[in-house]
């Protein structure tokens, strides 16, 4: 998986970010006992996934393979 940018994108670690701290927030309000809390970290942790995919499709996230793409990474597999 060397050869890939899995990942490593602003897409990615927005997405993941704002996920993370609604899950943080959703956490909190759970232990808290306050559902309306514990809904809004949910809302915060879909968010996180909607802003990726805005980002991703704005051009920010990993590059779709194309023949020329893979082409060049088996030759540089090849290579060793």
């Amino acid at each position: 998986m060397a050869d890939t940018s899995h990942g490593h994108t602003p897409a990615a670690w927005t997405g993941v970010t704002i996920a993370m701290i609604g899950f943080c927030v959703g956490s909190v309000f759970m232990v808290m006992a306050e559902p309306l809390g514990v809904i809004a970290g949910c809302a915060v942790v879909l968010l996180g996934g909607v802003v990726g995919m805005i980002m991703r499709s704005m051009g920010l996230g990993q590059p779709k393979d194309t023949p020329e793409r893979i082409a060049a990474r088996e030759a540089a597999v090849a290579k060793g």
